[in-house]
C-alpha cells in the first residue's frame, strides 16, 4: 500500500476539501463529485508524494507518465457523462488505475488499456486493494482499441494525439461520445475535444486547454 497512517487517516476530510474545490472550478454533475469523493487518490500515488495526492495538479507516476490533475478527470467524465449515463466505457491510458476507479462507478463496464506493462500492473494492483472487479484490464496499444469488445458508449482518452485514432471511432456506439486531448497547431498546445456520434455522422465540440502526454504507438 502506498499510504502513509496519516495520510490514510486525513484522506476523507482532504477529499471533501478537493470536491468543494472542484465544485469552485465549475464542476456541478453531483455523479462526478461523488465519484470523485469516493476513490483515495493518495493510493493511487507514489508514497513520497501521497503528501500531495489531493492538490490540483498532476504527479509523476514514473515512465515518463502521470496521474491526471484532480480538475481534469473530473472535467473529462463531466462532459462524458452530461445527459446521459457512461454505459461501457473504453478507456485509454489507464497508468496507475485512479481514473479507472473514478470511472468504474459511473460505467455499467469498463475496460482499461495501458501500453506500459509495469503501469498495467500498478493499476491492477491498485484497483485490487479497492475491490473493484467489473474493471477488464487490456495491455495494447490505444490506438487500436479493443474491437473485440466494440461497440462502447463512452471512450475516454487520457494521451493526447494531433487526431482521433480512425479504430476509436469505429468502436464508438451509436449516439455515444469520445473525449480527448486534442494537439492543435504548435506543440504542446493543446484542447480537449469531444466527438458524438449522431444520426447524421459525427460531430467536435472543443473545450478547455489541457497539458497530456503524448499517445504513443505500440507496447512497452
Amino acid at each position: 500500500m502506498n499510504s502513509t497512517l496519516g495520510v490514510g487517516m486525513t484522506s476523507q476530510r482532504t477529499r471533501a476539501r478537493m470536491v468543494e474545490r472542484l465544485r469552485e472550478q465549475g464542476i456541478r454533475d453531483e455523479r462526478v463529485l461523488t465519484a470523485m469523493a469516493s476513490v483515495p487518490r493518495h493510493l493511487f500515488v507514489e508514497q513520497a508524494l501521497a503528501h500531495r495526492a489531493y492538490e490540483d495538479t498532476a504527479l509523476p507516476l514514473g515512465f515518463g507518465q502521470t496521474i491526471s490533475q484532480p480538475y481534469v478527470v473530473a472535467r473529462m467524465i463531466e462532459l462524458l457523462i452530461a445527459g446521459r449515463q457512461l454505459g461501457k466505457t473504453l478507456e485509454i491510458g489507464a497508468g496507475c488505475g485512479y481514473q479507472t476507479a473514478v470511472l468504474s462507478s459511473l460505467s455499467k463496464d469498463i475496460y482499461a488499456m495501458e501500453r506500459i506493462a509495469p503501469l498495467l500492473t500498478r493499476a491492477k494492483d491498485n484497483l485490487r486493494q479497492l475491490r473493484l472487479p467489473q474493471v477488464r484490464f487490456k495491455h495494447g496499444d490505444g490506438h487500436l482499441g479493443i474491437p473485440e469488445a466494440k461497440p462502447f458508449d463512452t471512450i475516454i482518452l487520457a494521451a493526447a494525439s494531433a487526431h482521433v485514432p480512425q479504430a476509436l471511432l469505429d468502436q464508438l456506439a451509436p449516439l455515444g461520445r469520445l473525449v480527448m486531448p486534442l494537439v492543435t497547431g504548435k506543440k504542446p498546445d493543446q484542447v480537449l475535444l469531444m466527438v458524438e456520434q449522431g444520426p447524421q455522422g459525427f460531430f467536435e465540440t472543443r473545450f478547455d486547454a489541457v497539458r497530456f502526454v503524448p499517445l504513443l504507438p505500440g507496447v512497452e
